[in-house]
This record gives C-alpha cells, sequence and structure tokens, in this order.
C-alpha cells in the first residue's frame, strides 16, 4: 500500500474514532447516542468499502499496466535473442563451410 494510501486509511480511522469519543462522552440520552453510533459506524463501513473498491481498481490497474509493459519487453528480449541466435548460426555455418574446404585440400584423392 503506498504512502497516501496508509495517510488515507488513518485519517478515515482517526475520524471515526474521534467521532465515536465524541457520541460517548457526549451528555446525550443512551437510546440517542447508540443511534448516533450505529449510523457513524454504518457511514464509516461505507467510506471504507468505498475505500476499499478504490485501492482494488487501482492495484487492478498497475497490474494490468505492469502485465503489459512485461509483456512488452519479454517480447523484445525474445526477439533480440531470436536475432542473435540467427546471427550465430550464420557464423558457424560459415566456418563449418571453411572447414569443410580445408578438410577437402587436407584428403588425397583416392
Amino acid at each position: 500500500m503506498s504512502n497516501s494510501s496508509n495517510t488515507v486509511v488513518g485519517l478515515l480511522a482517526g475520524t471515526v474514532i474521534g467521532a465515536a469519543l465524541g457520541i460517548l462522552f457526549a451528555p446525550d440520552k443512551g437510546e440517542k447516542t447508540r443511534q448516533r453510533i450505529s449510523e457513524e459506524a454504518l457511514a464509516a463501513k461505507d467510506k471504507m468499502a468505498e475505500r476499499a473498491a478504490e485501492l482494488t481498481s487501482q492495484v487492478s490497474s498497475t497490474v494490468t499496466n505492469q502485465k503489459e509493459s512485461l509483456d512488452t519487453q519479454l517480447e523484445s528480449v525474445v526477439s533480440n535473442v531470436s536475432h542473435k541466435a540467427e546471427d550465430v548460426i550464420t557464423t558457424l555455418e560459415k566456418k563449418l563451410k571453411e572447414l569443410k574446404e580445408k578438410n577437402k585440400k587436407l584428403q588425397k584423392p583416392a
């Protein structure tokens, strides 16, 4: 989780805790206090669910982008390796041809 996400979660948690403490220490009847705590808890739950959905979306987007980037880089590496392999094969074929020519010169006619 990034620092900004941690900050948002911390601020949200602090707000919820502060609101709950404020309600608990307010001079209200127990029924009203319980109702307010219930309402605050539901509001906090909704905010947390919304933030979780946002974070899930951000993570999903980041993962998708990174996967696409990795796929592109992998294709580039495979292509480069293929070209290098082709160069090596061509060089080896030339050397093999040279060796065959030298071998023919060394052989005595039968």
